[in-house]
């Protein structure tokens, strides 16, 4: 990308990230197994790359704290309001994914 210093990316890549963590907030409907089946990553993916992001550059974050940043409650919480039992043919397509290596 030319034109962007290293800061002003960073400063777009964050505002980009939040407006995702934003979108996925208001979507709760949107289950993480629909995610995983069509994208190939989840809110757990998330949380995930946010500690991994987070030890890279020597903040001292928990996995719990990343998972929350990511559904804006503790992860817990969130399963219990909001996630549903993965019908048969989600887990069919997780399984397919899955076999596909994706």
């Amino acid at each position: 990308m030319t034109g962007l210093s290293e800061r002003e990316q960073e400063k777009l890549d964050a505002a980009v990230m939040r407006r995702l963590i934003d979108h996925l907030d208001a979507n709760k409907d949107v289950q993480n197994i629909d995610l995983m089946n069509l994208a190939g990553f989840c809110r757990n993916c998330l949380g995930k790359w946010y500690k991994a992001a987070a030890d890279e550059h020597g903040v001292d974050l928990s996995s719990d704290d990343a998972r929350e940043r990511v559904y804006g409650m503790p992860y817990g919480d969130w399963k219990e309001k909001y996630q549903t039992p993965a019908s048969p043919e989600q887990l069919a397509a997780m399984e397919a994914r899955a076999k596909e290596g994706n």
